[in-house]
């Protein structure tokens, strides 16, 4: 028996004012997979992301999250099924790390009941595997912009939900840490999870994912094999420039026209 994607988005089109910013997106995300979403600036890679979280209107298609349509679930709903990792990791409270992680449990243990020893349990597992548990009593206003994105993370994970959408998670972080977190992320979807995931730096598309959906002026012109996507001609068309895949591990470099 084929199980419906975790994740899956149809002929999605999302307008800001009069401007169409996705149109004609169509995706699915199933359990075990780890894909990667890269595009130049301003391709629409931040609003697919939001949208697949629920975050924006649709001007048509449709998105569904566990085989259920998502205008047919509340936000406690989406969020069992769901983490979101925002682009912009910044906050205004002067929360400790262990209190940002544990709301990530919110949809779990509600306003009133409180945290449970596996809400617990789930934050301490997070912020362990995302190299925060040394900084749990630390104020996130006094973490660096790389320790906050990290944090973050680890909100997201210890949601416990079976997809993650995550918008550039490895930004700010030096190459040791984007590098443990693009492991971090095969290894989650490897238990079964579903990620997708934006990034900037295309090198990164190169160790783990299975999959590369390349997004230009809104929508996803070429996917498949990272190295395959990365060096065929709709990525010379979207970058401007040719690409190619050299060195061990390897490297996104232009390449000669």
């Amino acid at each position: 028996m084929t199980h419906p994607p975790l994740l899956a988005a149809e002929g999605l089109r999302v307008r800001l004012g009069r401007r169409e910013i996705l149109r004609g997106i169509d995706l699915e995300l199933r359990a075990g997979e780890l894909v990667a979403l890269a595009g130049p600036n301003g391709a629409g890679k931040t609003t697919l992301i939001r949208t697949l979280a629920g975050l924006l209107p649709l001007a048509g298609g449709s998105v569904a999250i566990a085989g259920r349509p998502a205008t047919d679930l509340s936000r406690r709903d989406i969020a069992r099924h769901l983490a979101y990792l925002p682009q912009d990791g910044t906050s205004t409270f002067a929360l400790s790390v262990e209190q940002t992680v544990l709301l990530g449990r919110y949809a779990h243990a509600g306003a009133l009941r409180g945290y449970s020893r596996t809400d617990l349990r789930a934050a301490e597992e997070a912020m362990a595997v995302s190299d925060v548990g040394h900084l749990r009593r630390r104020l996130l206003p006094t973490l660096s912009g790389g320790e906050r994105r990290r944090v973050f993370l680890a909100r997201a994970i210890a949601q416990g939900s079976e997809v993650l959408v995550l918008d550039e998670p490895t930004s700010a972080l030096d190459v040791g840490h984007a590098c443990s977190v693009l492991a971090l992320l095969r290894e989650l979807a490897d238990a079964g999870k579903a990620v997708i995931f934006s990034l900037h730096d295309l090198a990164l598309a190169l160790r783990g994912p299975e999959r590369l959906l390349l997004m230009d002026r809104g929508e996803i012109v070429d996917r498949g094999a990272p190295e395959a996507v990365l060096t065929g001609p709709r990525a010379r068309q979207a970058f401007g420039i040719d690409l190619k895949v050299t060195g061990d591990p390897p490297g996104v470099l232009p390449g000669s026209s």
